[in-house]
């Protein structure tokens, strides 16, 4: 048994009278401690599949399974702790509290979880350390970046989940955010899922689910995962 588990998922909306299918026959893998990056076009559906597997949002029909655990079939109840207690979210546009410290942003998450990374300890990880005490204002996009992804981390989710993660930001501090997330991958065990247009990135993934049309194309094993450094776009 995957780790995390897609199984024939599908999202149909209803707009009026007219049913628009986000999603429809979905099914992959991710095995414990993996990147899997999920590329694809806008409207190709990776939000949709990003909303279900962090339990924002739920299925039609099919199964969505996160370390045996039948996600899928939580009520609302459970569906806030699961989302409290076993997922992690980085977004492209930060989400920080505005008129509170980035060490206070992150106490923020060490507070509604169960067994929390200390903020400071887990500020230090991403390298903020002399940053603490500063306002988001006060802090480029990268550090403000780097401070989502330090309250994410502060939870010790089982899954960390990144939309578009590096879409506001420039190259080179793009580059530093994606080497933070191999690094919870690889030194911390986290699996990590990036939602992402720019196929660029997806060398430094274990694997690669290309979606189209609210479908998955193609997923494919990644033996050897390029190192952050040596990825260009």
């Amino acid at each position: 048994m995957a780790y995390v588990e897609f199984r024939d998922i599908s999202k149909t909306y209803k707009m009026g009278e007219v049913l628009i299918r986000a999603l429809h026959d979905v099914s992959f893998d991710i095995e414990r401690g993996e990147i899997c990056v999920v590329v694809g076009a806008s409207g190709a559906g990776k939000t949709t599949l990003l909303n279900i597997l962090g339990g924002m949002d739920s299925p039609t029909g099919g199964e969505v399974r996160l370390d045996g655990d039948l996600v899928s079939a939580y009520d609302k109840r459970r569906l806030t702790e699961y989302r409290r207690h076993d997922v992690g979210f980085v977004f492209q546009f930060y989400n920080l509290i505005q008129n509170l410290t980035a060490l206070e942003n992150v106490e923020l998450a060490s507070q509604i979880c169960r067994d929390p990374v200390p903020a400071a300890e887990v500020l230090a990880q991403v390298g903020l350390s002399e940053r603490a005490a500063n306002f988001p204002a006060q802090l480029s996009g990268g550090e403000q970046q780097r401070v989502a992804i330090a309250r994410a981390l502060a939870k010790r989710p089982k899954l960390l989940l990144c939309d578009e993660p590096t879409g506001a930001l420039d190259y080179v501090t793009g580059k530093a955010v994606l080497q933070l997330l191999q690094d919870a991958s690889r030194r911390g065990g986290t699996t990590v899922v990036i939602i992402t247009h720019n196929q660029a990135i997806t060398p430094m993934a274990d694997r690669i689910v290309t979606m189209a049309s609210g479908t998955v194309r193609s997923v494919r094993r990644n033996e050897n995962p390029t190192p952050i450094a040596e990825i260009e776009w």
